[in-house]
């Protein structure tokens, strides 16, 4: 059997299509702003017609080749909005025109929300795009960390944003709620402010931080889970609910690994990276949120004009997160948790000096929710079983 390196290189199915490179928010955790990466300051303000077409033409190209069913496609910033109403229209009619009639588009856009209005929710519904939005927690939790450049909190605009997507007419355009976790900021609280806005699913992200540059509570070697306490409380309110109130992904996804199942999320499992971002200058790069690490680690040094996206695959660092456990460090490998913490999301395992081959700054929360969660799978499997 070949191993990981020598098999062939898994197509992108995933697309990050950066539409503004600016901001209406300062949120003091953002990864594109505050953290070590600044190459947001020479990129185009807004994407263009052009770089839209090219773009679109190159997913259409890799999809044929590829022969996929499917793709997905997000519109992304900065914030998206920022990009108006008549660029955006254009994006989603480019992109739906391109793609060929055998693979369908998942067309998605995540915003603050800010500047969501009907005009906008209009375009979204003619083109069929799906509106996620980003939402703190509590109002006091939102408005500590999500702020405007005058230092006013957003939650307001952002819950009235979240109150019209929520009508019947845009309802099937909702997404749901993607959530920074804070763990100063009680949990359950957190998730049943959430829940007041009956998202389908949400999202819940661990900050984004790496042995050298930890995130916030979490010091680096400790042996305690402060990220593990927080999301275990909100795993027991979600999973002991009498009747699920919304899909949590990062639970479903833990629940479906330990059950033999593969990952869609890049938080945890061990699967091929499969995703990629083409940045308003049409440069194609990793993960953006590498741009948390160091300046220029999202880099892949190809673009939209002289590349294509198969190319990009054959990129010494896109084919290493391709390799699955095979990528990770020695004691990961060993560890009995692997297939399903997969080394955790690969921005968080960086060591300044060693690179990624580490495990998780965030590794002894992951193993203790993942703990917590089997011993509560396995003993309503074996419960049910005794029936």
């Amino acid at each position: 059997m070949s191993r990981a390196s020598d098999s062939a290189p898994v197509p992108i199915a995933e697309y990050v299509l950066k539409v503004a490179s600016r901001c209406n928010l300062a949120c003091d955790y953002c990864y594109v702003y505050t953290m070590a990466d600044q190459s947001w300051r020479s990129r185009p303000v807004l994407i263009t017609p052009d770089t839209v077409l090219r773009a679109a033409r190159r997913i259409a190209e890799h999809a044929a080749t590829h022969r996929q069913p499917v793709v997905k496609v997000v519109l992304h910033g900065g914030e998206p909005l920022l990009a108006g109403r008549d660029l955006l229209d254009h994006v989603a009619s480019t992109v739906r025109r391109e793609l060929p009639d055998t693979t369908s588009v998942d067309l998605r856009i995540q915003t603050n929300g800010v500047l969501l209005d009907e005009s906008f929710l209009g375009t979204f519904a003619t083109h069929g795009v799906k509106v996620g939005i980003s939402l703190d927690g509590t109002e006091a939790q939102h408005d500590e960390h999500r702020v405007g450049p005058a230092g006013r909190g957003s939650h307001a605009d952002t819950a009235r944003a979240i109150r019209l997507l929520t009508r019947p007419e845009y309802r099937a355009h909702y997404a749901g709620l993607l959530c920074v976790i804070d763990i100063d900021h009680h949990p359950v609280e957190a998730y049943e402010a959430l829940l007041e806005f009956e998202p389908p699913v949400v999202d819940f992200l661990l900050p984004h931080g790496n042995w050298s540059a930890p995130p916030p509570g979490r010091v680096a070697g400790d042996p305690r889970t402060p990220y593990a306490d927080w999301l275990i409380a909100v795993f027991d309110r979600w999973y002991d609910a009498p009747r699920q109130e919304t899909a949590v992904r990062l639970f479903q996804e833990v629940i479906n690994l330990l059950l033999g199942g593969r990952s869609r999320s890049e938080q945890v499992g061990a699967g091929p990276v499969a995703y990629l971002v083409i940045d308003t200058d049409g440069s194609y790069q990793q993960d953006d949120s590498l741009k948390s690490v160091r300046s220029g680690e999202p880099e892949t040094g190809m673009n939209i004009v002289d590349h294509t996206v198969d190319e990009v695959l054959h990129h010494p660092d896109v084919r290493a997160r391709q390799l699955g456990i095979e990528s990770l460090a020695a004691d990961c490998r060993r560890c009995p948790l692997v297939r399903v913490c997969g080394g955790g999301d690969y921005p968080h395992r960086f060591r300044a000096g060693q690179g990624f081959r580490n495990p998780s700054v965030y590794c002894p929360d992951l193993q203790r929710l993942i703990r917590h969660v089997a011993g509560r799978v396995r003993a309503d499997l074996f419960a049910g079983a005794g029936r």
